[in-house]
């Protein structure tokens, strides 16, 4: 017979603890495989709880181990102490996988495909953002309570205790921007100005909410790119929140149409072509023209759909719709009418003196007269007569 407190006893003791672990996580994982083809939460639980659950089983295992064959008295401090940060990190990560099962329980009955989902998207949001939350703060106990294990960090507590003021206000200073994304986060959880899956115009970008976490939102626009903006966006600038009180919206298509188009026809025609389709919701059905200036007359039609998506699709079928009826009725299309008028030839005005409208130098004596002053003829001396008149 071996020593059990010896090197060979440890290691066939960590073997036993490791099939003694593996073996009571089998049968636990039998029993929720039973316990699932009547419900679907034992699936869940898991494969969110398996591998924590394993690494709680190795710990006691170890500890077990340790209690009963460790040989070396000189290393059972350190041993003990590496026991104990061991077993404090697994069952942080064991509780943490416990509660964003729970969470996830509650979320999974809230569903999101109905049609009057604003509730259950509210719902959402809140429990998503509690988990991290929640996460975050079990992470933060057991940092604290692996740091609180080593004797030095210990004796400073009384002097770390005092001095928590003084660093709340430096690191609060120092963090103020990502605190501030934090406290936006919660703040728009529980504020309900946002949700998961809602329907926004940000930044002149169409899309969905698809995330809220504590520092930022990812927001899935319609061509599938994600634009990621600061919890600060939303509590600071203004948005668009399409369905902040339902997801039914109203949309309009505007046409600019000939004087000879028929309101009445065209009425007509918008409820044939809505009678043909499943996007319209049957609320709002409205032809009106709007303008009539300029040659054309603008023509705009209001519907209503379930969402956003589908009331994009709807007003493009019915600009589809509209065009092609145009190609038929010809008589509506727009037109450019252009007047072309002959203007007789301008022949130029001879001023006279009877007509009584002379100018200023001509079309009469007097200006005549004024004009021979600025312009009259220059006198012609004689180059004899000068020499002449000099001597």
């Amino acid at each position: 017979m071996f020593e059990l407190r010896s090197w060979l006893g440890v290691a066939i003791a960590v073997v036993v603890a490791l099939i003694a672990a593996s073996v009571i996580a089998l049968i636990v994982s039998a029993v929720l495989r039973r316990i699932a083809r009547r419900r679907d939460w034992p699936k869940t639980l898991s494969a969110t709880v398996r591998r924590p659950f394993r690494g709680v089983l190795l710990v006691i295992g170890l500890w077990v181990v340790y209690a009963v064959t460790w040989p070396a008295q000189e290393w059972s401090a350190v041993v003990v102490h590496t026991l104990v940060i061991v077993t404090i990190a697994v069952s942080a990560w064991f509780v943490a996988a416990v509660l964003a099962f729970g969470i996830g329980v509650a979320m999974a009955r809230l569903p999101l495909d109905l049609r009057d989902n604003r509730v259950a998207r509210r719902r959402q949001t809140q429990l998503t953002l509690i988990r991290r939350l929640l996460i975050v703060v079990v992470a933060i106990i057991a940092l604290g309570a692996i740091l609180i294990t080593f004797p030095a960090i210990a004796a400073l507590g009384t002097s770390i205790l005092a001095s928590a003021g003084v660093a709340g206000i430096v690191a609060g200073l120092a963090a103020q921007s990502t605190l501030a994304s934090v406290f936006a986060g919660i703040q728009l959880a529980f504020s309900d100005a946002i949700r998961v899956d809602d329907v926004v115009v940000v930044e002149d970008e169409w899309g969905r909410i698809e995330e809220i976490t504590l520092t930022y939102v990812v927001v899935h626009i319609w061509d599938d790119r994600r634009l990621v903006l600061p919890s600060t966006y939303f509590t600071s600038t203004p948005f668009e929140n399409w369905t902040r009180r339902s997801s039914e919206l109203l949309g309009s298509v505007e046409f600019d149409l000939d004087w000879r188009a028929s309101p009445s026809q065209m009425r007509a025609e918008l409820d044939r072509i809505l009678a043909r389709t499943d996007l319209w919701d049957g609320r709002t059905n409205v032809l009106q023209v709007t303008d009539a200036v300029g040659g054309a007359v603008r023509v705009r039609i209001l519907v209503t759909a379930v969402d956003a998506p589908t009331l994009f699709d709807l007003r493009c079928f019915i600009r589809e719709e509209f065009v092609e009826w145009l190609h038929r009725e010809k008589s509506a299309l727009p037109l450019s009418r252009v007047q072309l008028v002959a203007e007789p030839a301008h022949e130029p005005r001879r001023l006279r003196e009877a007509d009584g409208h002379g100018g200023l130098f001509t079309g009469s004596a007097e200006g005549e007269e004024r004009a021979g002053q600025f312009t009259g003829a220059i006198p012609i001396v004689d180059e004899a007569d000068a020499a002449g008149q000099i001597r």
